[in-house]
């Protein structure tokens, strides 16, 4: 699991438990379609997939020439519509 991960906030927190709202605060996560670059490891894997009902997560890969963040969309999780 090398790489890293691009996780947006798709879904609005209100409405859901707190512990929900506090996994996306530790992801980095504060505004409605803000997206922050993540460590592909396993605690960055299963806080996105705790609330993966309000996230969207594509695979990136950092370009080794000019240190820049490069996306490749690999699987792309959007938010059920309510």
């Amino acid at each position: 699991m090398s790489g890293k991960l691009a996780i947006t906030l798709r879904k609005s927190l209100i409405t859901f438990p707190e512990d929900q709202r506090r996994t996306v605060r530790a992801l980095g996560l504060r505004k409605l379609n803000q997206t922050v670059v993540l460590p592909d490891n396993p605690a960055t894997r299963g806080a996105a997939f705790k609330v993966r009902h309000l996230v969207e997560v594509q695979a990136v890969r950092e370009d080794e020439a000019e240190g820049t963040v490069v996306a490749l969309v690999v699987e792309t999780r959007e938010a059920p519509d309510a």
